[in-house]
C-alpha cells in the first residue's frame, strides 16, 4: 500500500476529506520523525513502537569485487509490532 492509497482508505473510514487526511498523516510523519531524531520512542498502543537503535560498526564485503570494507556504525529506526497488530497478521 502506498501513501495515496493509505490516505484514501483512512479518509473513507474516518469520513474525512482526502486533503484533511493527508494533512493529518503528514503531521504524524513530521512529529514522529522529529521525536525519533531526538532519540525518543513513538509508541502507538496496540499497533507498535518505533525506536532508534545504534548499529555497531562491522566488516563487510563488496559482492562484486570481494574486497573487504569497513561499514561504519549508524543509527537506524526499529519497529516492534504490538500484540494487537501481531494477532491480525498471520
Amino acid at each position: 500500500m502506498n501513501k495515496a492509497k493509505l490516505v484514501s482508505e483512512i479518509a473513507q473510514k474516518a469520513s474525512l476529506t482526502k486533503t484533511d487526511t493527508k494533512k493529518v498523516l503528514d503531521a504524524f510523519f513530521d512529529v514522529a520523525s522529529t521525536s525519533l531524531g531526538k532519540g525518543d520512542k513513538v509508541t502507538l498502543i496496540g499497533f507498535g513502537t518505533f525506536s532508534v537503535v545504534e548499529r555497531a560498526a562491522r566488516v563487510g564485503r563488496n559482492p562484486a569485487t570481494g574486497n573487504v570494507l569497513q561499514v561504519p556504525a549508524k543509527k537506524v529506526v526499529k519497529f516492534k509490532p504490538g500484540a494487537e497488530l501481531s494477532s491480525k497478521v498471520k
